[in-house]
């Protein structure tokens, strides 16, 4: 994505959605996804030895025309095989020129100039290539900022049945969602110790981690993770995937 999305991913997602009320889940855990979406640098340079050094799985959408992915495809393979989950974010991040702080979407890649056709077609033939990557046939999607229609359309719907879920849609009204961006580490601990005590599902969407675009500082992002670690009681930090498959079980 393109340094110029900053400005309107922040605004829309400055404050944390609210939750509704469902109940907590069967081990009384709240269940952490760590996301990252676009495939960046300085996820794999900072993000990844952060997580490992932990022993946490998260989700990696990736982008199949990311630079990282033609220079430095074999680390995004060893991702895979560490137990990170590899997700869609379709193949050339398309959203809405329309709506508001969307200057920076391409007429080429603009989802009101798409058929509702090619929306689907691109984001099926991003599964073809994670496929080639990580030889998964189930995995989730993170729709690029949330648009859901091309032209006026919706898309989603069909796609439901090629993903395990759809962050963001599939949540069922259980969960809570941020991209976190120019944060301290003390703030993305707060918002995650002050949910309220009948969510059961944390969405938290990094971008840039120590660097690229919509960043948090390495050090943030490591006190998140410790604080974590030190309260494994009180939540179960996992990949996107894993999470809506133990919670389709409950």
């Amino acid at each position: 994505m393109r340094r110029s999305a900053a400005l309107w991913l922040a605004l829309v997602f400055a404050m944390p959605a609210g939750a509704q009320t469902h109940g907590s889940n069967k081990d009384d855990k709240i269940a952490v996804s760590l996301s990252y979406d676009d495939a960046l640098a300085s996820q794999l340079d900072n993000a990844i030895p952060a997580l490992n050094k932990l022993g946490f799985k998260a989700s990696f959408y990736i982008l199949p025309d990311a630079q990282t992915m033609q220079l430095r495809m074999n680390e995004w393979k060893a991702v895979a095989k560490q137990g990170h989950e590899l997700g869609n974010h379709s193949l050339y991040h398309p959203c809405s020129g329309s709506k508001p702080y969307r200057e920076w979407v391409s007429d080429e890649h603009d989802l009101d100039r798409y058929t509702r056709a090619r929306a689907i077609r691109e984001v099926l033939s991003a599964n073809v290539f994670l496929h080639a990557i990580d030889g998964k046939t189930q995995r989730t999607f993170t729709p690029p900022c949330f648009d859901t229609q091309a032209a006026g359309e919706d898309f989603i719907e069909s796609l439901k049945a090629h993903f395990i879920a759809i962050k963001g849609v599939d949540d069922n009204g259980r969960s809570v969602l941020w991209a976190p961006s120019n944060v301290t580490g003390q703030q993305l601990i707060d918002y995650v110790r002050n949910v309220s005590s009948q969510v059961q599902l944390i969405n938290i969407i990094f971008h840039g981690v120590g660097g690229d675009h919509l960043s948090v500082s390495v050090d943030a992002h490591a006190q998140l993770l410790d604080y974590l670690a030190a309260n494994t009681n009180k939540y179960d930090v996992d990949s996107y995937i894993n999470i809506m498959q133990k919670q389709a079980k409950e």
